[in-house]
């Protein structure tokens, strides 16, 4: 889906094209089968001060929480009158992004445009090398790019070993069990972290690790998260959609992941680890309108210490009981996190006797 808004400004380096909002609306909804809406442009509180132009481009559907987190801080941004934001969902391919992307350009010339370039690498870098003068920010495993081409990414190592630690002492098994996306570095940063969280509470714990090989299939993360309460895990972590209503359907604590997904299973999400992307937004915006934007590493602004993330509320209305004395642990490891005095380690490599399924 694509939202529009219904006029255009000029920001800082230039005039934005004639063809205006609608126009790309529709190039891009014809290339990516998008529908549209209208809304007021921000104003930044009201006054003549212009505000930056953005635009998400997503490769997948925004109830994925991954791009939904990015989606989310952007709405936020534009509802504090920071910048104008429009988007486009759902591009599956490195060529529909790559489309999208160059159509957006040549008709609505955005200040900054942000989304996730994983899938589709190698064209979402060369149109920002075509583009020198709009700034980029993509979730990226790779380096930054200058002129324009700055990556972030979640780096959630520090609410994932938390939830990790919750998770070893919330077991009754002795088998934990994780769902996620597929073996690389920034999934596995996430998943060893947790999997140091648990053995911490409980040395002797076994946690079993499934990746899907998709960042978006709900119908095969439950399954694998089928199999992994099969082979005897009683607490599970979701590291992908379609986790949760197996772990509801079996009566089972379990953690989310990227925002709150309490609602999901009121009686069983413990907790999820949450993804701030609003400080990096705010960074980026910064950078454009002061004139000191290049391209750089933006992993900083995901990291607890700096807000980027944390672990949500204890659920405390869960069907089982949290012991007391875990969570006093638990919330002690988070103050030493936040104050510096312990630093979650990351390991990037495929976690030990993990296995893959799906696609």
């Amino acid at each position: 889906m694509m939202r529009s808004t219904s006029t255009t400004r000029p920001f800082i380096r230039r005039a934005l094209a004639g063809a205006g909002l609608a126009t790309a609306a529709a190039l891009i909804l014809a290339g990516c089968g998008g529908t549209t809406g209208e809304e007021p442009a921000a104003t930044n509180g009201g006054g003549d001060n212009e505000v930056p132009t953005v635009f998400g481009a997503f490769a997948t559907p925004l109830e994925e929480p991954w791009d939904g987190a990015i989606h989310s801080a952007l709405q936020a941004a534009e509802d504090d009158g920071d910048i104008q934001y429009d988007y486009v969902d759902n591009l599956h391919t490195a060529d529909e992004m790559e489309r999208a992307l160059r159509d957006i350009i040549g008709s609505q010339d955005p200040d900054i445009i942000i989304g996730d370039a994983f899938a589709a690498e190698e064209a979402v870098r060369a149109v920002a090398a075509d583009f020198p003068d709009t700034a980029f920010a993509f979730g990226s495993g790779g380096e930054e790019q200058a002129p324009n081409f700055s990556v972030f990414d979640n780096w959630m190592q520090d609410p994932a070993y938390l939830a990790g630690m919750l998770s070893g002492g919330l077991t009754t098994s002795g088998t934990v069990g994780v769902v996620a996306a597929m073996p690389i570095p920034e999934v596995n940063r996430i998943v060893n972290g947790f999997i140091e969280g648990v053995k911490e509470t409980n040395p002797t714990a076994t946690v079993t690790v499934s990746f899907i090989n998709s960042f978006f299939d709900p119908a095969t993360a439950k399954q694998a998260a089928e199999a992994a309460i099969a082979g005897g895990a009683d607490v599970l972590f979701a590291e992908r959609d379609g986790v949760i209503a197996a772990a509801a359907e079996h009566s089972l604590p379990v953690f989310g992941m990227m925002v709150d997904q309490q609602e999901q299973a009121p009686d069983y999400v413990v907790s999820s680890l949450l993804w701030h992307m609003r400080p990096t937004v705010d960074a980026v915006v910064k950078a454009v309108v002061d004139g000191s934007y290049e391209a750089s590493n933006l992993a900083q602004y995901s990291f607890m210490v700096n807000g980027g993330s944390e672990l949500a509320p204890i659920n405390e209305k869960t069907a089982f009981e949290i012991p007391a004395d875990l969570l006093t642990t638990v919330e002690a490891r988070e103050q030493e996190v936040l104050d510096g005095t312990f630093e979650t380690p990351i390991n990037e490599e495929a976690p030990a006797g993990s296995t893959t399924v799906g696609q």
